[in-house]
């Protein structure tokens, strides 16, 4: 078992009372009737506002580039990818039917332009080419797919390709994916690219193409912002939809819709419901520091240990928070090497003996191990030190 060390800090707010969540269901509200699930959450807190038939599973079709998106910017994250980095396209990669951008065999465009392809015109051509860039082969790809989906503690949720193209035992549900978009909208520069309505590939060239969001939502809906729209003749009219609004931000996802207008008008109406009933308290933006942690043996001896996500608190909106007790757990015999991004602890929000928030602390920085030489000057210092 873990040992941890805590430390507990109180942090009053000038905020009044602090009440219980009510969902829309508990409210009597129904948002949803066509499509055959929903799910409607706000993002910093993970609090379901409102589902139907959330764990049902079904097929995503393209909201798949959502788990897709997220392992690409994870790789960006780490330093495994850059930006302008050049993708070359494979045959394979070129060969995909459906939405593609026309990549050729050979062709090489730059990260930054596969993910425009990707979160604009729902290229599969793209989505495969930085699959095989991220993991040498689609199949690897994939299998880091469901690793994630592990790792994220999702049990109905089954991938067989990064793209939503129709395959046996490739599904999700709408608690899943909203999960999954959850964990992508960590990095705040991917709605740079699914929230465009439209933009341009091969510039300068006469093949230019042009892009256009498949989320009308963007364009249509004030704050909508992403995420991924789908579409298959099994799977209907899907899609995972976010916006902010002020300092909220919320995730809805459909799965399911018979057209396209019943699915945009059911995200619409989820939207609507949570903007005009909840708010959202920041406490916290990702990457920030909130403690020290020591590492055994490192080049480093102290580390930040910083916020993993954006951190916050969900009230209706003629509520507010007051007294929250900040509880910081910092994991003990944290030994080199460690990597920036590895968990180091946890960070607990706490309204009397209700845990309102609990979210992952992470290392701000790398600490290689320390050479020898290093370790036994830090020794030597020390001896010093003590017959001083």
């Amino acid at each position: 078992m873990k040992k941890f060390f805590v430390a507990i800090v109180s942090i009053i707010f000038t905020f009044s009372a602090f009440g219980t969540i009510v969902s829309a269901e508990e409210s009597g509200v129904q948002l949803v009737d066509t499509a055959k699930s929903a799910m409607l959450i706000e993002r910093d807190t993970g609090q379901v506002l409102f589902e139907k038939n959330g764990n049902e599973k079904l097929p995503p079709a393209s909201m798949t580039k959502i788990m897709t998106m997220l392992l690409i910017m994870e790789a960006i994250d780490k330093g495994e990818l850059t930006w302008d980095e050049k993708i070359r396209t494979s045959e394979h990669a070129a060969s995909m039917g459906g939405s593609q951008i026309f990549l050729e065999p050979g062709e090489e465009m730059t990260t930054d332009e596969m993910v425009r392809g990707i979160a604009i015109a729902s290229g599969n051509d793209a989505s495969v080419a930085m699959a095989e860039r991220i993991a040498g082969s689609e199949e690897a790809f994939v299998q880091l797919m469901n690793d994630k989906v592990k790792e994220l503690g999702l049990k109905d949720t089954m991938f067989q390709n990064p793209t939503g193209l129709p395959a046996k035992e490739h599904y999700s549900t709408a608690y899943d994916m909203a999960i999954i978009a959850k964990e992508l909208l960590k990095y705040e520069d991917i709605t740079k690219y699914t929230g465009k309505y439209e933009d341009y590939l091969r510039e300068n060239t006469d093949k230019k193409f042009w892009l256009v969001n498949t989320n009308r939502l963007v364009k249509f809906y004030p704050g909508v912002d992403g995420l991924k729209t789908g579409f298959t003749q099994e799977a209907k009219y899907c899609l995972t939809a976010t916006a902010k609004k002020d300092d909220m931000r919320v995730i809805a996802v459909v799965f399911g819709a018979p057209t396209p207008k019943d699915r945009n008008a059911q995200i619409s109406k989820m939207l609507d419901f949570a903007f005009s009933q909840y708010k959202t308290h920041p406490m916290f933006d990702r990457n920030e520091a909130v403690a020290k942690v020591k590492v055994s043996k490192g080049s480093k001896k102290e580390i930040d240990a910083v916020t993993s996500e954006p951190i916050s608190m969900l009230t209706k909106k003629s509520e507010t928070v007051d007294d929250v007790i900040q509880e910081i757990k910092i994991n003990e015999k944290i030994q080199a090497p460690v990597k920036k991004g590895d968990p180091v602890g946890t960070i607990t929000l706490k309204k009397g003996d209700e845990i309102v928030s609990e979210s992952e602390l992470v290392a701000g920085e790398d600490s290689p191990a320390a050479s020898w030489w290093k370790l036994f000057k830090r020794t030597m210092g020390q001896f010093t030190k003590v017959n001083d």
